[in-house]
This record gives C-alpha cells, structure tokens and sequence, in this order.
C-alpha cells in the first residue's frame, strides 16, 4: 500500500522543496528514487542522517529507496557548501567504506527482503570507471552549457567567495558527473527521483534536465531542509568534531549524551526528524515536556530511540546506566560492567594518576592511595579526616580507614575510582 510520502515529510518539517508534479508521481504507484552518501570514511556520522530516514520513511511509503554511494564522485569533491577540494581516495579505500556504510545503512532500510521495494546500494563508480573523458564530453557534456552550469549557486558562491582560490575543472564538473548518475538510474533502474539536501538542488535539477534532454523522459526533485541548531552552532558536532554512527568512532555512550544535551526548541524538532513515531505519540510528549521540562522527557525520548536505531537496545541500556553513574544511581558491579572506553568517556576530564600494579599486589592501604601514592588529597590527616566524614568511596563504594585497595577493585583490570562527597571524583590508572 502507498502512503503519501510528501505528506508524512512535512509534517516533520523535513521537506524544503519539491518539484512540481513530484508528489502526484508517488502517488500513483510505487516509484524508485535514490541519496547520494560520501565514502571518504568507512562511518556516516549524524549529518547524513537526515537523507538515511528520508530513505527509510520513503521505503515505509512504499516506495524503493537506492542509495548511491560515491565511489566516482568521492574522487572528484563537491562544491557544494564547501571551500575546499576533498581528499581523493583509492579504490580499494572506496570498496571497504562502502560495505561499512551498507552496514549502518541496514539499521534503518530493508536492504535483505523479498519484497519490491527492498533497498538497492549502488556505487557510481561501478559505471564511471570505463567512461572515457571523450565520451563523458561528447554524450553527456554537449547537452548542459556552461551558462546553465554556471548559474548554479553553487558553483557562484564559490567563484565570487573572498577566501576561495577559485574552483578547479575537476570541481566544476561535479554537478554534470552528479546529474549523469540521475540519467544512469532513470535509464536502468527506472529511478525517476533524486533526494538531498537543500544544497543539492542545484546538482539534482542537472539531473532532470539531462533525463529531460537525453532521454525524453521526466525526473523529479524532493530536497529537505539542512539542520541548524537553536543556539547557531553546527549540528552533528561535539568537542570532539563529528558525532559518528560507528561505536569505534563515537561510543554509545556519547552518542547518547549528544541527543540527551539537546534544548528544548531542537529537541521538539529534532524528534520529529530522526525517530519513526507518530505525530499523535509526539504531541503527547510535546505535552508532557511542556508540563514538566525540568524532567526534559522530549530529550530522553530522543535520546533512546535514536541510539536503539544507530545501535542497538542493549548499547542504549549500558549508556543509561553509565549516565546514571555519575548521579549517584549506581554500583561498583555497575561500573565494572562499563567497556574501557565507556569508562573514559563517562570520566572524561577526571585528574588521574598512575600507580605500578606493584603496589596494590598486597594490598594498597586508602590512606596511601588518596594521599602519599594517589595524589587526590593533599596530605594523609585530610584523607584521614575525609574517611572518618564518610565522604569517601572507592568504587562507588563508602569505605573506612582499615580498607586497602587491591586487584579486586580493578575496573577493566586498569582502572579504581575514588570519590570525594558526591562530585569529586579522582582515577587511579593501574600499570
């Protein structure tokens, strides 16, 4: 059954344009359309997650989503947006990153189902590897001019920018190379759409006038909006630059924390982007939130669905619960629980020290490890004073003066937690 597609998108405030006649064309049957993604690196990160769940609320409309990976195009570089050419990469560079974003591609679309609308991943290079130079210009090049070229904006930002060098040859013909992949999927897939984002608009239309001019046919454009943050700063970058969908790159953990430290104005937004509930679920919880924000139950909401969707629901568990470590929830079993990085994602910015594991072999005494070995507290009487307060854990774990700390305490068999009161916290790094 076909649902209305153009509808569904914006509601959720992620259509920015359509092309005339595009939604009518959904409407009558199911249609195939296609996103480019960039594999210059082996993980999408959380700026391409906007065209994945236009994909995949395309393929719940029931429609056929392909997603073209860039293999052709990565090698050149798009100017879109940017001011700089991109780094070019090998072949075999392009055939590894391309099976790991298949992998993150598969969170989200059908790619392994019998049905008609299963998800196809296709790589533009594949077809424009045996495409001579002499060709490309003579079948393709001779029906765009340059003027049409020329009046993207684009391709103007670029040429007319003070801080730009200008634009290569190789750049310039992104936007033909772009627009031929259109006609190639038009012509042998039967893909008679082309989604991006809105800075796209100018390659994806390239593409309907090839398919307009070279195979008399009729190509459509959808582009949604680029995510912007309330307070002005970039989406899908943190401290530490991109937010990625590999757990390599970003852990869950983290993951996690970045859609949980949304405020509230992106949070209600960004619900409606990057999760699959219905408009009727997220009114209520707009509600909810509105009645309660202190509780911020937009952003947990968020938080889970999106980091079940990118990973999984037992990685959402374990970033919960290494949320709750830092608020006092949680267990020495529950800190030991925590994966390395985890662990020092959780502490990060947490002074530390290294200790030989020489020391703790016997038993390492409290006093010596907050104060003489340690280095937490400035003298052993403020530690003996600390432990006779009942303000100091190792662990979690309220400790006496009598405890000494030893190979049982070790966490990832590196690392023992100390805490001073509810917010000082100091890591003993085991070697």
């Amino acid at each position: 059954m076909i649902k209305n597609f153009v509808e569904e998108l914006t509601w959720r405030g992620m259509i920015h344009t359509v092309m005339p006649g595009a939604e009518e064309h959904l409407m009558e049957g199911m249609r195939s359309a296609y996103i480019g993604f960039d594999p210059t690196a082996d993980s999408l990160h959380i700026g391409n997650l906007v065209p994945i769940m236009l994909l995949a609320h395309y393929q719940r409309c029931g429609h056929k989503p392909f997603a073209l990976v860039g293999g052709a195009t990565g090698m050149i570089g798009d100017p879109s947006g940017k001011s700089s050419e991109r780094n070019l990469l090998d072949e075999k560079s392009l055939r590894h990153n391309q099976e790991a974003i298949k992998k993150q591609l598969a969170h989200f679309l059908d790619f392994e189902s019998n049905a008609d609308n299963a998800a196809v991943l296709v790589n533009n290079y594949d077809w424009m590897k045996d495409f001579s130079f002499l060709e490309f210009i003579r079948d393709v090049g001779k029906h765009i001019t340059v003027n049409y070229m020329m009046a993207k904006d684009s391709v103007k930002n670029r040429i007319s920018s003070d801080d730009s060098e200008g634009m290569s040859f190789t750049e310039f013909t992104y936007q033909l190379v772009q627009g031929y992949d259109f006609l190639h999927l038009y012509r042998e897939k039967n893909c008679s759409i082309q989604m991006g984002g809105s800075d796209q608009w100018g390659n994806i239309t390239t593409g309907t006038e090839l398919i307009r001019r070279i195979a008399s046919g009729k190509g459509f454009a959808i582009t949604c909006p680029l995510i912007t943050k309330s307070d002005g700063s970039k989406f899908g970058k943190s401290e530490g630059g991109n937010v990625w969908l590999d757990a390599n790159r970003t852990s869950p953990y983290k993951f996690y924390q970045y859609w949980l430290n949304s405020s509230d104005e992106d949070a209600e937004k960004y619900i409606k982007i990057f999760t699959f509930l219905t408009e009727e679920a997220i009114n209520i919880l707009v509600k909810e939130h509105n009645e309660a924000p202190h509780l911020r139950v937009l952003q947990k909401r968020l938080a889970e669905e999106i980091t079940t969707l990118v990973h999984s629901k037992d990685d959402l568990e374990n970033a919960i619960k290494a949320s709750d470590i830092l608020f006092g929830k949680s267990t020495s079993d529950d800190l030991k629980r925590l994966n390395e990085q985890t662990f020092l994602d959780v502490f990060d910015g947490v002074p530390q020290t290294q200790i030989p594991k020489s020391e703790i072999e016997n038993g390492l005494d409290i006093i010596a490890a907050l104060a003489e070995k340690g280095g937490f507290l400035k003298s052993n009487g403020e530690a003996r004073r600390a432990l006779k307060e009942n303000s100091i854990s190792v662990n979690k774990e309220k400790v006496s003066e009598d405890y000494k700390v030893t190979a049982n305490d070790l966490i990832n068999n590196k690392f023992v937690l100390l805490q001073r009161g509810k917010k000082n916290y100091f890591i003993l790094q085991i070697i």
